[in-house]
């Protein structure tokens, strides 16, 4: 093992609820228990302070000004210039876990800064004008404001990019954009997901069901519409939101939607469920991974992240022609037709979707697998660093290889 130094930093973008990033960095911190942690803010509850295992924070000015605990977002003009002010120039080796801003802080030429880059911002690239959208800020002064502060953002984030010695991609979705967006390589290490939490159940019962924060691009109201086209077929919807209205305006008697439910609640439906429906495009998709852990196939939207987490059953075969068992299968675009297509295909296909392959699917996404390959790659680059060799570029062997293993 390559000796790290004693001085590692571990920058987040904020720190207000246990989320998917959250348990990334979680993992992370067990990989390097030393490293001192910083954050734009701090407001996680004491209950959920063990994924950061207890550590202090240092916190950015964001977390003293008004409103920050529960509007945290609205300074997000200031966030650049928060991150910078954090003084990292003690420390050799400085790992940003970043979606935002967190990639943006200063280092200097004899440090390593290696990024976990859940995506460049989404709403300030290719994904903008669907935000604009959905926000309601297509038309007006508040438009040109949102406009103008998403320019800024998109300047500021191009500057960011060379102060990173070398990024790690959740999925080659993301490593896609982020060479469109940066122009840089990246090395692809699929997040951990808690599979050990979930276990197989052969028998399932007669329902669907799909789980999520009902925010706009889950598209939990384009299911919901779906299913009310197919009285016959019962859904059930797990999670809350802003869609929960869209959602009771167009669900029929076959759709029940159970608001938010404690962790063995979900659980418990998605070992029971027929199949999980998933309409989202996701950077990577924690729920599918987690259905597969319960041994349910995976009926998704054939674009993002699940294209990597599901070995998804085509007309012909098994996608991309690996010899892995299928585990669910994809529908072609968001619309009630294609879901309703595809809901019954899967009816026709569902006996060569095994519960057991689905299980082995998901294991492939294990803690122990991230905290192996995350180690691996932050040793190595730390080792041709303080050789003097180019860090960027350098990949561990294609885990694409690994699939069929």
């Amino acid at each position: 093992m390559t000796n790290l130094p004693a001085k590692t930093a571990l920058v987040h973008d904020w720190l207000y609820v246990y989320g998917g990033a959250e348990r990334v960095l979680e993992q992370m911190l067990d990989c390097y228990p030393q490293a001192e942690l910083f954050s734009l803010i701090d407001f996680l509850p004491p209950g959920e302070r063990g994924c950061i295992r207890h550590k202090p924070v240092t916190t950015s000015f964001i977390q003293r000004l008004p409103g920050a605990r529960t509007h945290h977002r609205a300074y997000l003009p200031l966030m650049p210039l928060a991150i910078e002010q954090l003084d990292l120039s003690p420390y050799e080796l400085v790992l940003s876990s970043s979606y935002a801003v967190a990639s943006g802080v200063l280092t200097g030429p004899d440090q390593l800064h290696l990024c976990m880059c859940y995506s460049p911002i989404r709403y300030a690239w290719d994904l903008q004008h669907q935000y604009l959208r959905e926000a309601g800020l297509e038309r007006g002064i508040k438009s040109v404001l949102a406009r103008g502060i998403l320019h800024y953002m998109r300047l500021w984030e191009s500057r960011t990019v060379n102060g990173v010695d070398a990024y790690i991609a959740i999925s080659e979705f993301i490593a896609r954009r982020i060479r469109k967006v940066y122009g840089r390589a990246s090395r692809v290490i699929y997040p951990p997901v808690d599979v050990a939490a979930f276990t197989l159940r052969e028998q399932k019962e007669d329902f669907y069901l799909t789980v999520a924060r009902m925010v706009p691009y889950k598209q939990i109201p384009l299911i919901v519409e779906a299913f009310a086209a197919m009285p016959n077929r019962r859904l059930v919807v797990i999670g809350d939101g802003p869609d929960l209205a869209r959602c009771k305006a167009v669900a029929a008697p076959n759709v029940e939607l159970l608001g938010h439910q404690p962790f063995e609640v979900l659980r418990d439906h998605l070992q029971r469920a027929r199949a999980f429906v998933f309409a989202a495009e996701e950077d990577f998709g924690i729920a599918p991974v987690e259905a597969q852990a319960c041994g349910t196939p995976v009926i998704a939207f054939g674009r993002g992240g699940a294209r990597e987490t599901i070995v998804g059953l085509d007309a012909s075969g098994v996608i991309e022609g690996t010899r892995a068992a299928p585990t669910g299968l994809f529908f072609a675009e968001q619309s009630v037709a294609a879901i309703v297509a595809a809901i019954e295909r899967f009816e026709r296909v569902r006996d060569d979707l095994a519960p057991a392959a689905c299980r082995d699917n998901a294991l492939r996404f294990a803690p122990e697998r991230f905290r192996a390959e995350f180690s691996a790659f932050v040793e190595g680059s730390w080792g041709r660093h303080q050789a003097g060799e180019r860090i960027d570029g350098w990949w561990l062997p294609d885990h694409r290889a690994r699939r069929d293993k």
